[in-house]
């Protein structure tokens, strides 16, 4: 996992080849900047650090660098962008690129250079001689999207980092409020930890007190208090997001959004899915997937298809302008009580 290459990263066990890659992009920049918060200090990055797009630059320029002494510095640092000729998409690229070159300098990369592709995709051409040669020789830090136990072991390691401890619930609670999005879970614990500083341990009060919700989890909300006849705390959540400016079509196609999750989440399960194979076919987190399947047992087959009906129809009066959007999802809310 990503968090054992921090670790040997921050012990100084640095390679001198990094090949990035996955379509999680917070966990591809977060393992940039340990690395050259590792390798270099701040006068150092002024000299030594470089960074190539390979849409731009031939990747024999690169290596030319990376095999060039650094300057005042032990260490330099080549960070290169797009590597497009790992992946099985068709070139599109302004450059021609010489990979055999980059292919020697693989096998033997220069002692006082550490290089780093970083590759945002979800997958490489496994094929190619280059994408076998930095997987033999490289070392490989997948950057994909964590599941439920990866993101807990995540938040609390980010949180331990800090000096501090949370509790099982508070992480649980986090997810539910935050999501999967590790940009906003990670700008959580930053806040959190600093009110958390005096006691040393984040609890489930302190989360519930803290942590902004997003619309998504708003929405959540919003129709869990329905589910649960409890419709003037589902208004007040409704009110609240007009207050914010939240426009009615966008929370509509969130609702329609949710309940259509739960209808499919609620047949998969039917037919011996587990979450984790769910999840994939439906191509969403998991965590959201374990949200839903909750949801899912206040509802019949007949109520959901009902429901998303009412929502359709909802959107198609809210689009043609024949009723107030704000009062036909007032009059939809009062519909979910019944």
């Amino acid at each position: 996992m990503v968090l054992e290459s921090w670790r040997k990263i921050k012990q100084n066990h640095i390679a001198p080849i990094y090949l990035l890659y996955g379509t999680e992009a917070y966990l591809i920049n977060e393992t940039k900047q340990i690395l050259l918060n590792q390798i270099l200090n701040e006068e150092e990055k002024e000299f030594n650090l470089a960074v190539y797009d390979l849409e731009e630059t031939p990747v024999e320029a690169v290596v030319e660098d990376a095999e060039t002494y650094p300057f005042l510095g032990e260490r330099k640092v080549i960070i290169l962008h797009n590597p497009v000729f790992l992946t099985a998409e068709k070139s599109k690229e302004k450059v021609e690129h010489n990979l055999s070159r980059l292919e020697a300098y693989i096998k033997e990369p220069a002692p006082y250079s550490v290089m780093v592709l970083s590759a945002p995709y979800e997958k490489l051409d496994e094929r190619k001689k280059i994408t076998k040669e930095l997987k033999r020789n490289a070392e490989i830090i997948e950057a994909k999207k964590l599941n439920e136990k990866e993101l807990k072991s995540f938040i609390h390691n980010r949180v331990k980092i800090n000096g501090m401890e949370i509790d099982e619930a508070a992480i649980e609670h986090l997810m539910a409020l935050v999501g999967t999005n590790l940009f906003m879970i990670s700008s959580e614990i930053e806040k959190l930890t600093l009110y958390a500083a005096e006691s040393g341990r984040i609890d489930i009060n302190l989360v519930d007190k803290l942590v902004a919700r997003s619309l998504e989890q708003n929405i959540f909300t919003l129709i869990d208090k329905v589910v649960n006849r409890k419709l003037d705390e589902a208004l007040r959540i409704y009110y609240d997001l007009l207050k914010q400016n939240e426009e009615p079509i966008k929370i509509l196609a969130l609702l329609a959004g949710q309940f259509r999750l739960i209808y499919q989440v609620k047949d998969l399960s039917r037919r011996g899915y587990g979450q984790q194979q769910i999840a994939g076919i439906l191509k969403t987190h998991p965590f959201r997937v374990k949200l839903a399947l909750g949801q899912a047992s206040k509802f019949t087959d007949e109520e959901l298809s009902s429901l998303i009906n009412q929502l359709a129809e909802a959107d198609f009066q809210m689009k043609s302008g024949s009723m107030n959007k704000s009062l036909l999802i007032e009059m939809l809310l009062f519909k979910l009580k019944k």
